[in-house]
């Protein structure tokens, strides 16, 4: 019996957990329709404050404590949550630390200010997930990145985890979005991605703005394929990315019933 191909979404908000723009409605549906399609599928998302555990029924996953993620010499431990997509058989785990997401703000806080450690959450977020992934020992055929929390992602599978075995297949789908935030992510932010050696400073440049589209920037540049998630993206990123020798690119389509997300997972992980 051949296996079935696995699909790994990779986001900053998936419904009904966190919706901040209209693609996490987008994710969950991609998720269920994989599923449904035949494909084996796992979603990962932050767990920040404001996601509510008990009414979505959260719980440690024991089996994979025990990770601590390093960034800029400091070890954060990650704590791995997980809970079942309502009506679909499949699980999204939440990645938690109590210094980088507890507080029960997101991006913001109850002034609208923007936290300082933005940039450290996101090195943490994207760095973790793959420690994860690892951990799990399942092979994903596709990653899809979505939201710029994720943009790092196509960098590090390009370059820190090229060689994992469990990332030798993957191939890397991410989504350009709206920009969400006008802030930087610090002055810092490069030097805290730059996680390995393995990485080289001109591998950073299309992240040097250090901002929402420098994230995008950065994914898609690294990305194996590129979808646009929303209508109002910023025209820098259409005229940069909407039509790039060599990669696949899905443009925003409102009436999409989303078969052609499923061709390109199908596409990709042939």
């Amino acid at each position: 019996m051949l296996q079935k191909k696995r699909i790994l979404f990779i986001a900053n908000e998936m419904s009904p957990y966190l919706e901040l723009t209209e693609f996490a409605e987008i994710v969950n549906k991609l998720a269920i329709k994989s599923n449904e399609s035949g494909f084996e599928v796992r979603c990962i998302m932050p767990r920040f404050g404001v996601v509510n555990e008990r009414r979505h029924r959260l719980h440690e996953v024991v089996r994979l404590s025990g990770i601590n993620v390093a960034v800029d010499n400091d070890d954060f431990p990650l704590q791995i949550k997980v809970a079942s997509l309502p009506n679909a058989r499949l699980q999204v785990y939440f990645l938690d630390n109590e210094d980088l997401f507890k507080r029960k703000f997101i991006f913001h806080d109850e002034q609208e200010k923007w936290f300082e450690d933005n940039g450290l959450r996101t090195v943490f977020y994207c760095k973790g997930a793959l420690e994860t992934v690892k951990k799990f020992g399942w092979p994903p055929d596709v990653i899809h990145c979505s939201g710029w929390m994720t943009g790092l992602i196509p960098l590090y599978l390009k370059t820190v985890y090229k060689k994992e075995p469990v990332f030798a297949h993957s191939k890397c789908i991410f989504t350009i979005g709206q920009n969400t935030f006008k802030e930087k992510l610090g002055n810092d932010f490069l030097k805290l991605a730059n996680i390995h050696a393995n990485i080289k400073e001109k591998d950073l440049e299309p992240y040097k703005e250090a901002n929402n589209t420098g994230l995008f920037r950065g994914g898609a540049t690294y990305a194996d394929a590129i979808t646009f998630g929303a209508e109002k993206v910023d025209k820098k990123l259409v005229d940069e990315f909407g039509k790039i020798r060599g990669k696949k690119v899905l443009s925003f389509n409102a009436e999409s019933d989303l078969s052609d997300y499923l061709q390109l997972y199908t596409d990709l992980s042939k």
